[in-house]
């Protein structure tokens, strides 16, 4: 395949990951902001710790999709260690957004509904930046090139041998 054409199928894939990502996180921020302010207006919890469970049960919707919409086609093997890293990479996300309206709310004083949803939902963008990079490169690995062809092939040897063709017989002539 030529280099441009090569590029642009990189390209298109990268574009497809984007958006499924984009589907299952947009899902997730609706998920997160609707917790966030059901916690936030029917109990007396304070907004970072409104915001850190309304993260986590967002953290959990979210890889139910990615692992099964997202990134379905990737490897499977390692699910300890897939789930590990992810938790490891939503924390880090959890701290990101979350800190992001801790500083608006106790550094800035900015504790109203409207300012308290707008630094969520800004903490959100920051901590998404961070996760798609992180679930990408480190959670959710393609397969490599080498170990897909493997598979392949012991794929095609558990299967039934295929016979193979056999040497045409030479005809004898009708007159001998």
């Amino acid at each position: 395949m030529s280099e441009p054409g090569a590029l642009r199928m990189r390209l298109a894939l990268l574009g497809r990951e984007v958006a499924k990502f984009g589907v299952v996180g947009g899902l997730g921020v609706l998920v997160n902001l609707a917790v966030f302010n059901l916690v936030r207006h029917t109990t007396e919890l304070p907004v970072v710790r409104a915001s850190v469970i309304a993260t986590v049960v967002a953290i959990a919707f979210n890889y139910v999709g990615f692992r099964y919409f997202t990134y379905r086609d990737r490897d499977k093997s390692g699910r300890t260690k897939e789930m590990s890293l992810f938790l490891l990479f939503s924390l880090v996300g959890l701290v990101i957004e979350n800190g992001v309206l801790y500083a608006a709310t106790y550094g800035l004083g900015w504790n109203g509904p409207l300012a308290s949803n707008f630094f969520k939902f800004f903490g959100i963008g920051l901590g998404t930046l961070f996760r798609f990079w992180s679930y990408r490169t480190w959670v959710f690995r393609a397969l490599p090139a080498k170990e897909a062809v493997q598979t392949a092939e012991s794929f095609l040897e558990q299967s039934e041998p295929v016979p193979t063709p056999r040497q045409p017989r030479r005809r004898q002539p009708d007159h001998v």
